[in-house]
């Protein structure tokens, strides 16, 4: 009996133990980084009913969240083609959102479905699979691919996408499939002639010029629906020299084909007809030699005459457009050949050497190319800038006028800063005559504000679109090259994101630097909480919070995720923007080189630390992340509030927002005193005191003990 007990007693035992472990494993605590990625996920396609689904917390992993699969504690796929019907066929809507930051998901499919907006640029690196075809996708392919190393299968066909292929693309050394069909892309082809392509589909698009030889290899290979044209002609082939075997061909063979100079014309006829040759010319070959010989004393002469004469120390620079009759005639700057095309006709060349043309250089050139017919340009395509005369301006005359004549670009002589014009050539060049007109000549009542580094006005396009113009005082750049410019304006135009204001264009002429951006018609935030009351009714603690996520989204990308990072250095509410739909829009960023020295960097110092927005650690000089974290919380403090961040009209105790505050964050009797009056009560206390809570740690005095935007964007989402 006793071992009959005591055996009893092991097996249960052993059971117990075997369940504990089976639960144990059964357990599937989701990656936090995870659940906040598809909770953004789902808020962004405005919440659908899908099953298990939560826009705060969740397991997916554990609950079986419909159309997610995991291994172990991390999603690894997400899958809802609504064609498959995986998940019941529900068309998803919304957008995608900015943050599909999962660490380790390999495939996402949400093809066949109706969502909108951009493409996300935090995509996960660990991607092999992105199918996002048949949806209303729209804006250009975002230069984040270049970190998706491990794509083989991109599908984005069937949407709306514009612009050119982003040189970023290049570098997806393991991608086989791409699908872009059915879109409205433009520009060429060259940036994938390097890509392992199996499977290549870019069918009714804008694509043009030339086709890669070793795209047209590609096993899979639809082209059909696209202009290309002859834009951009590559370089003919060089004529290779004669061989020797060519040269001492049979006598069937007739020697003539084969002749390209006296020498081997007469090594290859007869010995008779050789030396009666000789002796009928042997008299113009003498006279040759005389003429030449002195030709060349004609041309020493020259040289000597020119070495005597003083050298112009300030050469002014010939403006092509100011002198368009000179266009059809060689000058100082240009070379001109006369060559035999195919057809046997006489053609003019011309190389330029010292002046770039302006209309030209907005032109890409596909690299190893040298050659362009520039008056086969299309009339729309999205290069040709070239605003329409003005008063202000003389009608515009560029190689773009010449029907027939083929511009040779000398690689040797191409300046830097044309190089840089044609990096930008993603943004629109304006004129400033254009810009004139577009904002009644920069009137004080299209003025719409008054930043560190200049004015900003608004502009309406003759189509109706509006535009805001930033004009960068004069002192911002004190060198009157542009290169420093076109090299911001290259550096500006790689930030992309949802919650970043979108630089269009740019303006470089006659001394002046504009920036123009998309226009955002609710202003600044500022200006919505120190509005009149019916504006700020109407801007409840819900809309706070997701302008709070979407600033903190602009930071995070900025610190985190962009390459190489970037400090904002001038975060205010005056420089957070809001469109109609109240969707934030981050002004100013790129800027910080010209905030980090000079006039201009003073001026930002001082207003910073007089509306208090100054971290700590920046009266010494230094401004790190950290500083723009401080600042970050302070605009979360006016979103609080309701106040300003230095407001000279109340009691002394109170002027400076940071100091009012900070002794009241964590007391809930005074937090709740604290709070904007016109919100009346509309919160829960729980969100607010996780609010409370992120501004706390935001305006912490030490640098190091502020936590990244990263995390205040995981914070924010718990809030909501």
């Amino acid at each position: 009996m006793g071992f009959l007990n005591l055996g009893l007693h092991v097996q249960i035992f052993v059971t117990s133990m075997i369940l504990i472990l089976m639960a144990a494993f059964c357990v599937a605590d989701t990656d936090p980084v995870d659940v906040a990625a598809i909770n953004s996920l789902y808020v962004a396609m405005n919440s659908p009913p899908l099953q298990g689904w939560k826009p705060v917390g969740g397991d997916p992993c554990l609950e079986l969240w419909q159309g997610v699969d995991c291994v172990f504690t991390n999603i690894t796929a997400i899958i809802y083609n609504s064609v498959d019907r995986r998940l019941g066929g529900l068309n998803l809507g919304g957008e995608l959102g900015s943050n599909l930051d999962f660490p380790s998901i390999i495939d996402i499919d949400l093809s066949n479905n109706h969502i909108g907006g951009a493409i996300s640029f935090t995509l996960p690196p660990t991607l092999r699979t992105l199918s996002l075809s048949g949806n209303k996708l729209n804006g250009s392919i975002p230069d984040a691919l270049s970190l998706l190393t491990q794509l083989s299968n991109l599908d984005l066909a069937n949407n709306n996408l514009t612009g050119q292929l982003p040189s970023s693309m290049g570098s997806l050394s393991s991608l086989t499939t791409l699908l872009l069909q059915n879109n409205q892309l433009v520009g060429t082809l060259f940036v994938l002639q390097g890509l392992p392509l199996q499977d290549l589909n870019i069918e009714n698009n804008l694509f043009s010029g030339p086709i890669p030889p070793n795209l047209l290899s590609i096993p899979n290979f639809s082209k059909n629906g696209n202009p290309f044209n002859t834009t951009i002609i590559p370089s003919p082939p060089v004529a290779a020299a004669p061989s020797p075997v060519a040269i001492g061909r049979s006598p069937e063979e007739s020697p003539w084909h084969v002749a390209y100079s006296p020498a081997d014309f007469t090594a290859s006829m007869p010995g008779k007809v050789k030396k009666s040759f000789l002796a009928e010319h042997v008299i113009w070959i003498a006279g040759a030699g005389l003429l030449l010989f002195i030709a060349l004393g004609i041309c020493l002469l020259m040289v000597w005459c020119c070495k005597r004469k003083p050298k112009n120390k300030n050469p002014q620079k010939l403006d092509v457009e100011a002198f368009p009759k000179t266009l059809h005639k060689p000058t100082c700057d240009a070379t001109v050949f006369e060559t035999t095309n195919q057809d046997g006709k006489a053609e003019k060349t011309y190389r330029l050497n010292e002046v770039p043309n302006r209309r030209t250089n907005s032109i890409p050139k596909v690299p190893d190319q040298k050659e362009v017919y520039v008056n086969k340009v299309s009339a729309t395509s999205e290069y040709n800038n070239v605003s329409k005369p003005s008063l202000l301006q003389p009608p515009p005359h560029s190689l773009l006028s010449i029907p027939g004549e083929k511009v040779i670009v000398n690689p040797a002589a191409t300046t830097k800063a044309t190089e840089r014009q044609v990096m930008t050539s993603s943004v629109k060049i304006y004129t400033v005559a254009s810009l004139q007109q577009y904002t009644n000549s920069f009137s004080q009542e299209n003025r719409i504000g008054e930043g560190t580094l200049g004015s900003v006005y608004r502009a309406e396009l003759p189509d109706g679109k509006m535009l805001a113009v930033k004009k960068l005082d004069a002192t911002t750049f004190k060198d009157q090259n542009d290169e420093p410019f076109l090299q911001l304006v290259s550096s500006i135009s790689k930030i992309k994101h949802a919650n970043i204001a979108k630089l269009v264009g740019y303006c470089a002429e006659y001394n002046q630097r504009l920036l123009i951006y998309e226009y955002c018609n609710n202003g600044t935030l500022h200006d919505a909480l120190q509005g009149d009351d019916e504006h700020c009714i109407k801007f409840p603690w819900n809309a706070r919070i997701k302008v709070a996520l979407g600033a903190a989204r602009a930071l995070e990308y900025l610190h985190e995720n962009f390459r190489p990072p970037i400090v904002h250095r001038n975060f205010r509410s005056a420089n957070v923007l809001l469109n109609e739909k109240f969707e934030v829009r981050v002004s100013d960023c790129g800027l910080d080189h010209l905030l980090s020295s000079g006039t201009a960097g003073q001026l930002s110092g001082r207003l910073l630390t007089a509306y208090g927005y100054s971290a700590p650690e920046f009266e010494s000089g230094s401004y790190t992340q950290q500083s723009d974290v401080f600042s970050f919380g302070v605009v979360m403090l006016e979103l609080l509030t309701g106040r300003k961040s230095y407001d000279r009209s109340r009691p002394r105790a109170e002027q400076f927002l940071v100091r009012w505050a900070i002794p009241q964050l964590h007391d809930i009797d005074a937090l709740s005193k604290m709070v904007d009056p016109r919100l009346n009560g509309s919160y829960s206390m729980k969100s607010l005191s996780r609010f409370a809570d992120i501004v706390s740690s935001c305006i912490q005095r030490e640098p190091e003990f502020r936590p990244a935007m990263s995390e205040i964007v995981q914070d924010l989402l718990l809030t909501m």
